[in-house]
């Protein structure tokens, strides 16, 4: 009799779902959560290990007449790649164009050692014919802290690699004294910053704006922004003064007002329960469980995330209707979340620079540039949110100038490397 009662309360419960939008955000709330998220965000710059971390980046970027050759590395997960960048005056040239790719699966090889990891990496890196040394820029795309050098500190490893010796270690050093006694020419300096940050500065060899945002929404998501040092109470001390420094907010961590039961329900069928709420809001690597979890008696395919849900939204005609139905939902309110975090974050350097009129976004990441062939596509329901809530925020005037920049992970590793 219990297990019958549950059965069909589960289907009331459906019932009611598909009946109404779940998911639906009408802009007094999304304004509420882009309040929410400024809020804490200044928060952030004031104190450590609170729900945004608005970690520093202690690299102080050139934001004009940027010129050199770097060495790039990009480190995203366990795909690897490497490239020589040249810059001239903002223009930039790769080579190869989208650079030397490398599975680095292996990295997940229980016993690998960070020994290990620099030889892999120096493979590729011996490959390129260089006549003349040159600096290192590093993205490094795991949870690592800032430091005042431009190397970064690992705090923990994710993605299944588990090389121990290194966590709480410095990444980049280790590394440029690994190559410099096997390589000719050597390698003046190295540089280390995280994708987010790197798309940031690949802003900067796109003209002139007033704010700058770097945004990704892939199978994760996070912003990073130039805040003034004068603006982080926070700061090392050395800094200070120093003026706009890079912040990677970590904004995958914001909890929201606003989200439904059925998100509760998804956190807590995660080993982070508790933690990266706007992640699992907004990500493709969870919006196929959000979908799973409102039909809980229906089958899926294991892997089913943000490319599997964009595809049942392209092609309705091969899927159920309530899948189509709430697929739409589902895809339509991560765009308005990402508006309502960009409007927050707007918000934020508006307060710090009342003259602030333009800013230019630079957004990664296979969800945010996916396309709805039936309905409007993610950037467009994004930026027609954003534009929505600056204007009922008094912010009409701010200008948002957004396109994608290709391999912004390689400009904007060597723009760090140049600085």
């Amino acid at each position: 009799m219990e297990k019958k009662y549950y059965l069909c309360r589960k289907l009331l419960n459906i019932k009611s779902i598909m009946e109404k939008n779940h998911f639906e955000l009408e802009t007094e709330k999304l304004k509420d959560i882009a309040l929410s998220l400024q809020s804490k965000v200044e928060k952030g710059l004031k104190e450590e290990d609170t729900e945004i971390l608005c970690i520093p980046t202690y690299i102080v970027p050139k934001t004009t007449k940027i010129n050199g050759k770097a060495l790039v590395l990009d480190l995203g997960g366990t795909n690897y790649r490497v490239a020589t960048v040249h810059l001239t005056d903002g223009n930039v040239t790769i080579h190869p164009k989208n650079g030397w790719k490398k599975d680095l699966s292996i990295m997940r090889t229980p016993g690998f050692t960070r020994e290990d990891l620099h030889r892999e990496q120096a493979d590729p890196i011996m490959e390129i014919k260089r006549e003349e040394e040159m600096p290192i820029g590093y993205c490094f795309s795991y949870s690592a802290e800032s430091l005042t050098n431009g190397d970064v500190k690992l705090l923990n490893w994710t993605k299944g690699v588990h090389i121990e010796e290194m966590t709480g270690q410095p990444v980049g050093r280790p590394l440029l004294e690994y190559l410099n006694k096997i390589t000719t020419p050597g390698f003046t300096d190295i540089k280390v910053i995280n994708d987010t940050v790197a798309s940031l500065f690949a802003g900067l060899a796109d003209g002139e704006y007033d704010a700058y945002i770097g945004l990704i929404v892939g199978t994760g998501t996070n912003m990073a922004t130039f805040i003034d040092a004068d603006r982080i109470p926070k700061i090392d001390p050395s800094f200070k003064g120093k003026g706009l420094i890079p912040v990677n907010l970590e904004s995958g961590n914001f909890h929201p007002p606003h989200l439904t039961d059925i998100d509760e329900k998804v956190d807590a069928q995660t080993d982070t329960k508790g933690s990266q709420r706007f992640e699992k809001a907004v990500s493709g690597m969870y919006l196929g469980d959000i979908l799973r979890t409102v039909f809980p008696s229906d089958k899926f395919e294991e892997k089913f995330d943000a490319r599997k849900l964009t595809s049942i939204l392209n092609y309705p005609d091969i899927y159920k209707e309530k899948y189509v139905k709430v697929a739409g939902w589902i895809y339509e309110r991560s765009a308005k979340l990402t508006a309502a975090s960009l409007a927050g974050l707007i918000m934020v350097l508006a307060s710090h620079n009342p003259a602030m009129k333009t800013v230019k976004l630079v957004a990664e990441g296979s969800l945010f540039w996916s396309e709805y062939r039936e309905d409007s596509d993610y950037k467009d329901l994004v930026m027609e949110e954003l534009h929505l809530l600056l204007e009922v925020s008094g912010l009409e005037y701010v200008k948002i100038a957004i396109r994608p920049i290709e391999n912004a992970n390689l400009t904007g590793s060597a723009i760090a490397a140049l600085s």
